[in-house]
């Protein structure tokens, strides 16, 4: 079973990938993979050269480029795919990993989101409310939106941490019988 994980920025994401490594699944990370190839370019990991070169990749080689770059780090049959920002990757990854996979949408609030960017304090992450908006339409502008819509199941992440990881770990171990 294939896990693609969708979310705007700072739903949650992470927590579901904690908990699913919790419980045996491999985390594959398609923020990584533009993360590591920013940073092989020479250039400074923040919010504003990682979304560049996101974009800028997307546009001249593709909307699955990152998809395509992160297929050759899943090797496992149980795993999650952190990252997904349109359709053309989740259709790269049904017709490359089969039909044993599901799209899994993570929701909360836009204040909510923002809270916890700020929090948590990434290196690529927005600094300001002004960041978040454009970060947010950015992400929204290559198609995610659209790929949250779509999605085969929908967890809210509006409440405590232990209440969304007990959501994450009932969700995961009813996959075991799909």
């Amino acid at each position: 079973m294939i896990v693609l994980l969708v979310g705007m920025p700072g739903s949650g994401k992470e927590e579901f990938k904690k908990v699913a490594m919790e419980l045996g699944w491999e985390v594959v990370s398609m923020g990584d993979v533009v993360r590591n190839y920013t940073t092989s370019l020479g250039l400074e990991l923040n919010e504003k050269n990682v979304g560049s070169v996101a974009s800028s990749e997307r546009e001249t080689k593709g909307m699955d480029i990152w998809a395509r770059r992160t297929l050759e780090k899943i090797k496992n049959k149980k795993t999650v795919v952190d990252g997904i920002r349109n359709r053309e990757e989740v259709e790269f990854f049904k017709k490359n990993l089969g039909e044993k996979l599901v799209l899994v949408a993570i929701l909360s609030s836009e204040k909510t989101r923002f809270q916890r960017i700020i929090n948590r304090g990434r290196l690529d992450d927005v600094k300001n409310i002004e960041e978040f908006e454009e970060r947010d339409r950015r992400e929204l502008s290559w198609g995610l939106g659209n790929v949250i819509s779509k999605s085969d199941y929908f967890i809210v992440n509006e409440g405590t941490l232990e209440e969304f990881k007990e959501k994450v770990r009932s969700f995961l171990n009813s996959l075991k019988d799909c």
